[in-house]
């Protein structure tokens, strides 16, 4: 394939063009990265110096999300996005999603499509990744020419369609495509990693049989889970054969809802901030530290790029961890993590009481956002009555619930109090913390701890003379000549 038409440059001067940017910071994942430069040079061919480019790699977060932090480095007007990517709402900076055109055989990909069609009980209807986007408008017409030819009355494959090309900021009033799908009454719109597509009412996503185009990645693992009540096949474009895929979801679910009764027993919990640029993440924190502490759970707010077992080892009095990130890069396996790590939807399951999983599964937080604050947990009677619990094997109760009313003043009383409590801790009360999980904070923990740290209130730690330090910039001290 052109490497100009496979990076899509023409489209990508003119949309710098037409918006008349200056600053521009081409975002690229790993795997592209070796491409960086003649993408660069290319596009610099066309403005030559009018316009500065800046490569960005090693992404502070998740490949697909828009790194709106390393674009502020540079003051960037736009980001570029090569490759996969969530078309999650930026905050700050408008960016264009190029997601880079891979090789995919046409007719065999409709010729599979068709005779699936013609064995299938189910109408279907096709998903597909971002990187085929470019064929789905010839893939879709060869479908319907072999439709019209066949003898056999069928229903057509419904297509997915992209929900948008470029994002801008919420305060940014020009738009080019709506990220929001219309629903007229007489269809029921989906949205999902960047794709949007419209069922009739009377219709639901179990009684469709989806089609997967593409390599098995985040994206596919998140359809499935979504509509895991649906049956689905993958189309396979290096091997170019459709197949059914198995009930590989199920045990995915399974592991989530091992974490969710799991996350019920904590008693503290450390809420990741897995992204600094998608709107309306700091708003699911808020909510995620409200719904928390209504349960009586102590809350930590952590901020470290991408998390892995090491990281999160620095932190072994949180007993798990609620990861606020995209959809794409939400779902964690967390068998090497010394605490499990759950998404927002999981954690609305585990600490809202009285809810039930009803099978459903949602991996974007913005589905959240509008949460209603009276179905939030409240103190009454009903949630002081004790719960079952599945790892301790008998009714517990919660402690240490807040109330939504206590003033700052009062919160404070108490957290000095909690660390006046874990100071004194005995032996055998630090024992029943540490390995009982019944700290309640992280400074009760903490005490609990044989090894705080090096002590330095002995006689001779102290130096006999003390010494001004030095001062200035480490490059040239003030003293230095």
């Amino acid at each position: 394939m052109d490497f100009a038409a496979c990076y899509e440059i023409d489209r990508t001067a003119e949309f710098i063009r037409s918006r008349g940017y200056k600053r521009v910071a081409l975002q690229f994942p790993d795997e592209f990265l070796a491409d960086a430069t003649r993408v660069a040079k290319a596009l610099r061919t066309e403005f030559e110096k009018e316009v500065a480019f800046y490569v960005m790699a090693d992404t502070a977060y998740g490949s697909c999300c828009v790194d709106e932090v390393a674009a502020s480095h540079v003051d960037a007007d736009c980001v570029v996005h090569y490759g996969h990517a969530c078309c999650s709402p930026t905050s700050t900076l408008p960016a264009l999603f190029v997601f880079r055109k891979m090789p995919i055989d046409v007719d065999v990909c409709a010729e599979s499509l068709f005779r699936f069609l013609t064995t299938s009980e189910k109408p279907i209807l096709v998903l597909y990744g971002l990187e085929f986007a470019y064929v789905l408008e010839s893939i879709e017409k060869e479908v319907a020419n072999k439709l019209s030819d066949c003898c056999v009355t069928i229903p057509e494959p419904i297509f997915a369609d992209i929900s948008c090309f470029n994002v801008d900021p919420p305060d940014t009033h020009s738009r080019d495509i709506s990220n929001t799908v219309e629903s007229n009454g007489r269809e029921k719109s989906y949205c999902l990693g960047g794709l949007t597509w419209s069922l009739p009412a009377d219709r639901t996503m179990e009684q469709y049989l989806l089609v997967w185009i593409g390599s098995e990645s985040s994206a596919f693992t998140n359809a499935m889970l979504m509509f895991n009540g649906c049956e689905a096949a993958r189309y396979d474009p290096e091997e170019n054969c459709l197949v059914r895929e198995g009930n590989l979801h199920g045990k995915v679910l399974n592991r989530r809802y091992y974490l969710v009764e799991r996350a019920k027993d904590a008693n503290i919990v450390g809420i990741l901030v897995g992204t600094l640029g998608i709107a309306g993440y700091l708003h699911i924190v808020e909510k995620m530290k409200t719904l928390i502490e209504g349960a009586g759970k102590k809350t930590y707010i952590l901020v470290m790029g991408r998390p892995n077992a090491v990281k999160l080892a620095n932190f072994p009095e949180c007993d798990v961890f609620v990861y606020v990130s995209c959809a794409q890069t939400a779902l964690l396996d967390s068998k090497e993590f010394l605490s499990p790590v759950i998404t927002p939807f999981e954690a609305m399951l585990a600490f809202q009481r009285g809810r039930q999983w009803t099978g459903e599964y949602d991996i974007d937080f913005r589905s959240l956002m509008h949460l209603n604050e009276t179905k939030l947990p409240q103190c009454n009677e009903e949630e002081d009555e004790a719960r079952f619990s599945f790892f301790q094997g008998g009714y517990v109760e919660d402690t240490g619930k807040t109330d939504y009313g206590d003033t700052s003043e009062n919160k404070a009383v108490a957290l000095a109090e909690l660390t006046q409590k874990a100071l004194t801790l005995s032996k055998e009360d630090a024992d029943s913390v540490l390995f009982k999980g019944r700290a309640q904070s992280a400074a009760e923990y903490l005490a609990a701890r044989s090894y705080t740290g090096l002590d330095t209130c002995h006689d001779n730690s102290l130096p006999q003379t003390i010494v001004p330090g030095r001062t200035g910039r480490a490059a040239g001290y003030d003293h230095e000549k």
